[in-house]
């Protein structure tokens, strides 16, 4: 009965313990924290802001390499030192973090700004502004931004169906891609074999998205498919090898391919681009990338991607 007792008593406890404040990640990206009171997730920005759109917290992903200069330039510059804000050592759920607080002004506004930079692996690191109006300052001072700021945390991995659910259009079809990763939140989505750690140029992959200012008239789209070829990041010695119309499911297409050098291991390799076009100014652009050697494997997948995709 004693045990029994005690047992209710620990319940009892627990039930009148508030629930811990809960971490939250915005749409797509791998940086979250606990938002002060009062503040609602953005559906401008990546982050949260009041009310009275006085606070913004704006979240966001840098290279992994950021993270370690600004370490350096703790451990290295004097507090002060040529006007700069020196930043200071910040633990938070993700690990000691830097950041730094200032004044600032914003067209006659007084702001308050606020940065922080945290590792969250040798990929990426976690990146946090915030900017508080000098009308919010007594509601959210420098003790509740550090306190918010103290609760950053980061996520190895987005859910693919987060990330998926966040694309302008249904994908259907991931093809067995083993990585699945957000460039762009709501915008442009990397499929691929490889990953970060390991790079992706040397293995297959796909980067899926839309493109703008579209010619109406059809006689123009060779000339802007070619040119959207063109402009593919990471080729060298880049040589456009094909570039057709073509149909896909139902919708007037252009399907261009190049022979390039890609990576640091200057690996050659075989690029399609797809462009859907549709009724708007907007092209759907299917980009996939493939070692020449692999290219006939690769090519059936890039396709299956492809024809799963549909337009919301």
């Amino acid at each position: 009965m004693r045990q029994i007792a005690r047992l209710l008593a620990f319940a009892l406890v627990l039930a009148a313990t508030p629930a811990a404040a809960e971490t939250i990640y915005p749409r797509g990206i791998r940086v979250g924290l606990t938002p002060m009171p009062g503040m609602t997730e953005s559906k401008a920005f990546l982050g949260f802001e009041s009310a009275g759109h006085g606070v913004k917290v704006l979240l966001a992903e840098l290279p992994g390499p950021a993270f370690g200069e600004v370490e350096a330039a703790f451990k290295a510059v004097p507090e002060g030192a040529m006007g700069k804000v020196k930043p200071e050592s910040l633990e938070t759920a993700a690990g000691t973090a830097y950041y730094t607080a200032e004044e600032g002004v914003v067209g006659a506004d007084k702001v308050r700004r606020y940065s922080l930079i945290v590792s969250g692996s040798k990929a990426f690191s976690g990146y946090v502004a915030v900017q508080v109006a000098d009308s919010e300052a007594k509601t959210y001072s420098d003790e509740a931004v550090k306190k918010m700021l103290s609760s950053v945390s980061v996520r190895q991995q987005v859910p693919v169906e987060e990330q998926v659910a966040q694309m302008p259009f249904d994908i259907r079809e991931l093809s067995d891609f083993k990585t699945v990763r957000t460039l762009a939140p709501g915008a442009a989505l990397l499929l691929a074999d490889g990953n970060e750690d390991t790079g992706i140029e040397g293995a297959p992959f796909m980067v899926l998205g839309l493109i703008g200012s579209v010619p109406e008239q059809t006689d123009d789209r060779a000339r802007f498919a070619q040119q959207a070829a063109a402009t593919i990041p990471g080729l060298r010695d880049a040589k456009i090898t094909n570039s057709e119309p073509m149909r896909i499911d139902g919708s007037p297409g252009f399907e261009t391919r190049i022979d390039a050098v890609s990576g640091k291991d200057n690996t050659p390799v075989t690029v399609v681009q797809w462009l859907r076009f549709g009724n708007a100014s907007v092209a759907m652009r299917v980009i996939g990338s493939s070692p020449r050697d692999r290219w006939s494997d690769a090519f059936p997948r890039f396709r299956k991607v492809r024809d799963g995709l549909k337009a919301r």
